[in-house]
């Protein structure tokens, strides 16, 4: 009989309220968490999971907000990558990276998660969407 080999996976969701509030709680909690997971505060995965969550955190409150709903964090730590997902309650309004005017104050946040993610994007939910982004624990060596 042949054993079956399995990778562990850890996850932890979470739903805050959707407020500027919830957003920065949902920042603080993510990180408080990977650190119990082996992910020290200050790490570079730690900065950049902070980053990123955020941004689709306050993309979440800002422009996914129905009034009542709150907005949920998931994470997924695998042996190789930290998944990050926020959901929030509007399907209408999908995330568009745009280049701001450059003395812009806004319209920034999604080119940061580019940026600091190895992929990143959209599925669509029953009630609302969610937007994902995924960081590789280690960079492939050749």
């Amino acid at each position: 009989m042949k054993a079956e080999t399995t990778t562990p996976t850890t996850e932890f969701t979470q739903r805050f309220t959707a407020t500027r509030r919830g957003a920065r709680l949902a920042r603080h909690v993510a990180v408080h968490q990977l650190d119990g997971w082996g992910v020290p505060y200050g790490s570079d995965l730690s900065d950049s999971a902070a980053q990123i969550i955020a941004e689709l955190a306050a993309n979440a409150v800002t422009h996914g907000r129905v009034p009542g709903r709150d907005f949920e964090l998931r994470l997924v730590l695998t042996p190789t990558t930290l998944r990050i997902e926020v959901s929030d309650a509007r399907a209408d309004s999908e995330p568009t990276p745009r280049s701001p005017a450059a003395d812009s104050q806004t319209g920034r946040g999604l080119l940061m998660v580019d940026a600091l993610a190895t992929t990143w994007g959209m599925a669509d939910r029953i009630i609302g969407k969610t937007v994902w982004a995924e960081c590789l624990l280690q960079q492939p060596t050749d």
